[in-house]
């Protein structure tokens, strides 16, 4: 019973010549692609637009900064302030620009009832845009 022939033939060697053919088809569907797209990103509406008197733009956003240390000593804009001129401090904010923002910034190891209580007295001082400051997480 015979299960192959015994003779050995060369098996067909591998291409060595790169064929560049579906290559130029890619690059020329893109090249129209791009042909198409061009003039979608490049238009833009032209208007001839009034001139008008108008106010200036607003003042840049308002801020002040109130600190709490490990130890639970406050700080407003960077001075040491004991909890009475904390709030007549954010009392003269609030008079000054109701927009004020607080800049809430508070060692980790601060407990979260005093973050608390002077959160509380801004928003008792009419400043009710509060921002927590932290460092960026390091990898």
């Amino acid at each position: 019973m015979a299960f192959g022939r015994l003779e050995r033939r060369e098996a067909p060697r591998p291409m060595a010549e790169i064929n560049v053919t579906p290559l130029v088809d890619v690059l020329l569907v893109l090249v129209v692609i791009l042909i198409v797209t061009a003039p979608l990103l490049a238009s833009a509406l032209r208007l001839d637009l009034p001139q008008a008197q108008a106010a200036r733009p607003a003042d840049v956003p308002r801020f002040v900064t109130v600190g709490l240390d490990a130890q639970g000593r406050l700080y407003f804009n960077d001075q040491p302030v004991d909890d009475a001129q904390l709030a007549q401090r954010l009392a003269q904010a609030a008079r000054g620009a109701p927009d004020t923002e607080v800049q809430l910034r508070a060692d980790q190891g601060v407990p979260y009832g005093r973050i608390v209580q002077v959160m509380g007295a801004a928003q008792q001082a009419g400043l009710n845009r509060i921002g927590f400051v932290a460092e960026p997480a390091r990898r």
